[in-house]
């Protein structure tokens, strides 16, 4: 089961997909991956930092969304004041 964990200031949002039932063809599976790489896209485009989260291993900066990964963290770009 993979998720991935959108951080934003409105609320967090989360996707999760089974690549397991997208490999045996399943529409909601293969929709849910389809919808979590549109966001990926979307949340990079605007400058957001993506990282592979996993127990036991360090975490991992991505830039491409990983269909495998059990859990993507996106961070929203930082922007400060004065």
């Amino acid at each position: 089961m993979g998720r991935l964990h959108v951080l934003s200031a409105r609320g967090d949002m989360q996707v999760t997909w089974d690549e397991k039932k997208a490999a045996e063809s399943d529409p909601e599976a293969i929709e849910a991956i389809r919808e979590a790489k549109r966001i990926f896209a979307e949340e990079r485009a605007k400058g957001g930092v993506a990282f592979k989260v996993a127990p036991g291993h360090t975490t991992e900066r991505i830039d491409t969304f990983d269909k495998t990964a059990e859990h993507i963290v996106m961070v929203p770009k930082v922007t400060g004041g004065e």
